[in-house]
């Protein structure tokens, strides 16, 4: 209990010690003396995560990943192109009972892990990763989506496999159980021990970048834009204010646990990606006889480097990066999620969560890149080579390159002046169910770290929402590094009990289909 309480007092001495960093309240705003520190504490970190591999460009974390990524693609078969079908069947419940252990359905497990990745990723992250790395940047990350389901299928079937079923039927999985358990049964117990300890911590670290500072961040950010900006906007230098609020109204939802938080997931996830995909959908119906040329520039930006000026590398690097960051294949985050579910079979959430990176990158992502290319709001200056915001075009007059959150409600609003302010309520709902998943993910990796208890499990909760105030006042490069390496950290050990456990995984699959073959596993008639 101490060493808990001792934790949390560090991490509360970090985030006044960013806040105040020494200096009067006179000498700086709140939101700049926030922004100022921490980014002044986490850049080297940042610095050695993204480092490049020798002799390349390409940082050596991004390339762990997509070589994970081909690795069980060609292990299981192409498995997520095989088990598409099954899985939707399994998502309509075609194989549950509800006497099976676990807390959630599969449809409930996979709106709670989709309200982790279907977010800010989407919106934010795919125009970072165009106005970087050009159309290109799209094809590169569409790859990625689609190699990234096998990495998802293998690491959501350990998670459930090696899941601890509580007394109380209350579940504990993911990356840290199947590290410690699944390596101990291969003879590796001390260095499985070792993995899921340091895949734990960064998973804390993880929740507070990626699963609350940047997602508050970008609704503080879309708040400013709709409210007149940054030069007229009353909200400038109150994103702590911003960052408040949420982190109240998170709160009330978190304090329930997974149930709670399922069942807010199950409802706001297919609306508010309703919501965004329709006009999406609406905004490429209208503007039909350009899709095919968009697509011709994300193909030819892809090997060609159209628009950028690191070229063909340039792209892919952004690309990989962006649809990692958005649907988290190898991080081993939603596996904490997905261990939650009601099922006897590990496999049947491996089927699910293939699902994942296909409806977040595949879909979702790719008609944002589209949009963005479509309306013309990005142009290739002939002077740098850069993709820029084009002024000629965009509704906003400023000559500024517009990133991130910023830059997809300027393009959806050259055909809907009125998006901006739909987009401020998708981006909050995007950011708030995103939020309430990471806090589900860095507070099992907590308790892993220190124990259960309803009171360790506070502590986290608090924390948690104390950094919401820490994002929403800080700028978004600062975060956004913060936020990619620390996600990416845990998938540097995630990715290697996964290479250790993917022939258990090869079992229960050729164990199931089998099963499923031979009629001993039927479809229920409910």
């Amino acid at each position: 209990m101490s060493r808990c309480f001792n934790q949390l007092l560090l991490t509360l001495a970090v985030v006044l010690f960013a806040i105040s960093g020494g200096r009067s309240a006179s000498a700086q705003t709140l939101d700049e003396a926030i922004n100022a520190n921490f980014g002044a504490l986490t850049e080297p970190f940042v610095n050695f995560i993204f480092s490049p591999f020798p002799y390349t460009d390409i940082p050596w974390i991004l390339m762990w990943l997509v070589i994970a990524a081909a690795v069980f693609t060609f292990y299981f078969g192409f498995i997520q192109f095989r088990a598409f079908g099954l899985a939707i069947d399994h998502v309509r419940g075609k194989y549950s009972s509800p006497d099976d252990p676990g807390e959630v359905s599969h449809f409930q497990a996979l709106s709670t892990a989709l309200s982790g990745t279907v977010g800010l990723g989407n919106i934010a992250g795919v125009a970072v990763a165009v106005s970087i790395g050009g159309p290109g940047a799209t094809f590169w990350m569409i790859l990625a989506g689609l190699m990234g389901m096998a990495t998802k299928f293998t690491e959501c079937t350990l998670g459930v496999k090696y899941r601890d079923v509580h007394e109380d039927g209350t579940v504990s999985g993911g990356p840290m159980y199947y590290l410690s358990k699944g390596l101990a049964e291969k003879g590796m117990e001390s260095f499985g021990r070792v993995l899921a300890v340091l895949f734990a911590i960064f998973c804390v670290l993880g929740a507070l970048g990626a699963g609350n500072m940047f997602q508050a961040n970008q609704v503080h950010a879309q708040m400013v834009a709709i409210t007149g900006g940054a030069s007229q906007s009353a909200l400038n230098d109150y994103g702590w204010a911003t960052g408040l609020v949420l982190s109240l109204a998170l709160f009330l939802v978190i304090v329930g646990g997974i149930k709670w938080i399922a069942r807010v997931a199950e409802a706001v996830v297919p609306f508010m990606a309703a919501i965004y995909l329709f006009t999406a959908a609406v905004i490429l119906v209208m503007h039909y006889d350009k899709i095919g040329w968009a697509f011709g520039q994300i193909f030819m930006g892809a090997f060609t480097g159209l628009g950028i000026a690191g070229g063909i590398v340039g792209a892919l690097i952004q690309g990989f990066k962006r649809a990692a960051f958005s649907n988290e294949a190898g991080f081993g985050s939603a596996a904490i999620a997905h261990s939650a579910v009601r099922t006897k079979e590990p496999i049947t959430e491996g089927f699910v969560s293939l699902l994942e990176p296909f409806i977040d990158t595949v879909v979702i992502c790719t008609m944002t890149a589209l949009v963005i290319v479509i309306t013309g709001v990005l142009h290739t200056d002939p002077q740098t080579g850069l993709y820029v915001w084009n002024a000629e075009v965009g509704r906003i007059a400023t000559t500024e390159n517009l990133s991130g959150v910023e830059l997809t409600s300027a393009a959806f609003g050259e055909v809907f002046n009125w998006f901006p302010y739909v987009l401020a309520l998708a981006v909050t709902l995007f950011a708030f169910s995103t939020m309430m998943a990471w806090s589900y993910y860095g507070m099992k990796a907590w308790t892993y770290l220190f124990g259960e208890g309803r009171t360790r499990e506070l502590t986290f909760k608090i924390m948690f929402c104390l950094f919401i105030i820490v994002g929403a006042a800080m700028e978004l490069d600062a975060v956004i590094n913060f936020a990619d390496a620390s996600v990416f950290s845990m998938a540097l050990f995630n990715i290697i009990g996964l290479y250790i456990l993917m022939p258990v995984v090869k079992g229960e699959l050729a164990s199931y289909l089998a099963r499923l073959e031979s009629g001993e596993i039927r479809k229920n008639t409910n």
